[in-house]
């Protein structure tokens, strides 16, 4: 078992023999039951609580005559994001926004944490599969969701049909393959991307010139706002594809 931050312990001491308990209940055995928690989940929990606190310190201090930092990156944050689902989702854009900024910044977030690789513990959370396999699960079921709601069951299903009726018994199942692949596809796009350019990073540490490491910390960084940006502009494809109505 990895040694853990000081963070993973408080929440394994708090909370892990409950957790425990509960993933037994339903069936799921933990590899480590005095310690259901490890170093990943601590780190995109910190990152979750901080985006949280962050748009609760910009909803309290809003100010159209002064606006504070906070406030200032929130709105190019907003007009960014704004800028890109109107140009993907087009009409209606506004209901998808939110989900689209948690999931760049999310996303983000994590990946930065790659920067500190240096430091004792610290990993990338999304080079590990089941972080951005989760958000890949949940980009689905958020499109999947908002594609049935738009345009009804009956209505949504002809979306996988094809453009012509005797084709449907052919293109059924190979969209319906093709819309569970997409999951896999963000999952390992992501998670593969960013477990070499911890790999890189993890090179040019053990190298002498100052240089190496510099230059592969910069990789990071755009690696990093790449794959957010993907994951996100992927998100918004998926969503203007599903709750696209015939006319």
């Amino acid at each position: 078992m990895q040694e853990s931050l000081a963070f993973t312990r408080l929440l394994n001491h708090l909370f892990g023999a409950d957790v425990a308990s509960l993933m037994r209940a339903v069936g799921v055995h933990p590899a480590h039951p005095a310690a259901p928690f490890d170093n990943t989940f601590a780190l995109e929990l910190m990152v979750a609580c901080g985006l949280i606190v962050f748009f609760i310190v910009v909803r309290l201090s809003l100010s159209v005559d002064h606006p504070n930092p906070a406030q200032q990156i929130a709105e190019m944050i907003h007009d960014f994001t704004g800028s890109q689902a109107e140009q993907v989702i087009g009409h209606g854009y506004e209901r998808f926004q939110a989900f689209a900024t948690c999931v760049l910044l999310f996303i983000l977030f994590n990946n930065f944490i790659g920067l500190l690789i240096g430091f004792p513990h610290i990993i990338t959370p999304t080079s590990e599969p089941e972080v951005p396999l989760g958000i890949a699960v949940l980009t689905f079921l958020y499109y999947n969701f908002h594609g049935l709601r738009v345009n009804g069951l009956f209505g949504y299903l002809k979306h996988f049909a094809g453009p012509m009726w005797w084709l449907a018994p052919l293109m059924f199942p190979i969209e319906i393959t093709s819309h569970l692949a997409r999951m896999l596809s963000l999952t390992v796009r992501l998670y593969a991307n960013m477990l070499a350019s911890d790999l890189i990073t993890l090179v040019a540490f053990s190298m002498i010139p100052f240089a190496v490491p510099v230059a592969a910390l910069l990789l990071h960084f755009v690696v990093s706002v790449i794959q957010a940006y993907v994951f996100m502009l992927l998100g918004m494809i998926y969503l203007a594809e599903g709750t696209a109505q015939e006319h």
